[in-house]
């Protein structure tokens, strides 16, 4: 072996301990990943969901919902400002198949609306769960949201009606 050889061998051993150390370290560490979830959401048996996020639930209708009507055509919005009591209609869809009112999953007062489903129905299609929210709400009970169903609770609910 040369001395170039040894400290080529070294510098290896000496990445290779590094990159051990830091997967180690990955593993113990107490921040979340990247792209973790930092909304916890809620879904009514009418397949509403809100994500709440503080004191604000971003609302809309589910995958499940919009995959039922089919192609939305068109979407009924609230005033900012308007308040809903849990269960009450602040909108509806309409689709090539039907037409359908959304209920508030909790109280609060909205606070923001989607105006570009006015322009843009369809994208509740592609994105009912991200993009395409309804509303954003100021939740006047966060009481309310224990009497919802969680992300798993929802997806049993949902294969229950599948079947």
């Amino acid at each position: 072996f040369t001395p170039k050889d040894f400290s080529t061998m070294a510098t290896t051993l000496f990445a290779r301990n590094i990159a051990r150390r830091s997967v180690m370290h990955l593993g113990q560490s107490k921040i979340a990943p990247i792209g973790a979830i930092r909304f916890s959401s809620y879904f009514t048996p009418a397949h509403e969901y809100c994500k709440v996020d503080s004191n604000v639930a971003t609302c809309g209708i589910t995958d499940f919902a919009q995959a039922a009507l089919g192609d939305i055509v068109f979407v009924d919005l609230p005033e900012v400002g308007d308040e809903f009591e849990k269960g009450d209609s602040f909108g509806s869809v309409e689709s090539v198949k039907a037409a359908s009112d959304v209920y508030a999953p909790v109280s609060g007062t909205v606070v923001e609306i989607n105006e570009i489903l006015s322009d843009e129905p369809a994208m509740v299609n592609s994105s009912a769960e991200s993009g395409a929210w309804f509303i954003k709400m100021e939740i006047t009970n966060k009481g309310e949201l224990d009497e919802l169903m969680g992300p798993e609770a929802y997806k049993e609910h949902c294969e229950k009606e599948s079947h």
